[in-house]
């Protein structure tokens, strides 16, 4: 009788795995691990994530080979899939001011990435040396830094980036803005403190304070190219 109710005792213990379809038994370990890496990092281990989604660590590799090949999945879910072309052509838009361009660019960004996985997930990858920043930034460098640039040289009158190419140098000044967007995320779900309530007020903000002095140093910066 005793061993028949520690074996009930047990078995109770044990996660009920029920047989899903596979792309549902895909989705949920997507899912899984999204919450799981944003949670604990990319030293979690597999066979822990098997064991809070309820299945075997060899039913997980089925779906994924490698643990590199859920985390490149984890990045096309975050990252890839959450990214919108209309950012970059919102900000080509010359029928608006650039200020009220980049306003409603860094609105919708920020209404996109400010979320728990999407941050933590971001911070764990640079410091594991995951490849997961070094693809988004690239990214982030060519559809919209890169795009800043060339609209703050148009209204200034500042040489056409294929005359001039941007430098690094440049990037950076732009890198001043986005990183100061960008912040408000890590300050939240990394630091744990509190932000505006209203992030468009603070957007607002920093975008004015950007272009109210961006001109004179991209002028200097530029004293000794050609002219366009």
């Amino acid at each position: 009788m005793a061993d028949q109710d520690t074996q009930s005792e047990l078995s109770a213990e044990q996660p009920v795995r029920r047989r899903l379809p596979p792309a549902e038994r895909e989705r949920q370990i997507v899912d899984g691990a999204i919450r799981y890496f944003a949670e604990v990092g990319f030293d979690g281990q597999t066979r822990e994530l098997a064991r809070r989604l309820g299945i075997t660590q060899p039913l997980l590799f089925r779906y994924f080979p490698t643990k590199d090949d859920l985390i490149d999945r984890v990045y096309e879910e975050v990252y890839l899939r959450r990214w919108k072309d209309e950012w970059t052509t919102g900000l080509k838009d010359r029928s608006l001011p650039l200020e009220a361009r980049l306003v409603r660019y860094y609105e919708d960004y920020a209404a996109t990435i400010f979320n728990y996985e999407w941050i933590r997930i971001f911070m764990f990858s640079g410091l594991k040396g995951e490849p997961i920043n070094t693809r988004y930034l690239e990214i982030v460098r060519e559809r919209i830094l890169a795009v800043v640039c060339g609209e703050l040289r148009h209204d200034f009158g500042l040489p056409h980036p294929s005359d001039v190419p941007v430098g690094a140098d440049e990037m950076d000044i732009v890198w001043s803005l986005h990183g100061a967007i960008f912040y408000l995320g890590v300050r939240k779900w990394a630091y744990q403190q509190s932000i505006p309530d209203d992030l468009s007020a603070y957007i607002g903000r920093n975008v004015r304070t950007f272009l109210g002095g961006v001109e004179p140093v991209l002028r200097d910066h530029f004293k000794d190219a050609p002219p366009s």
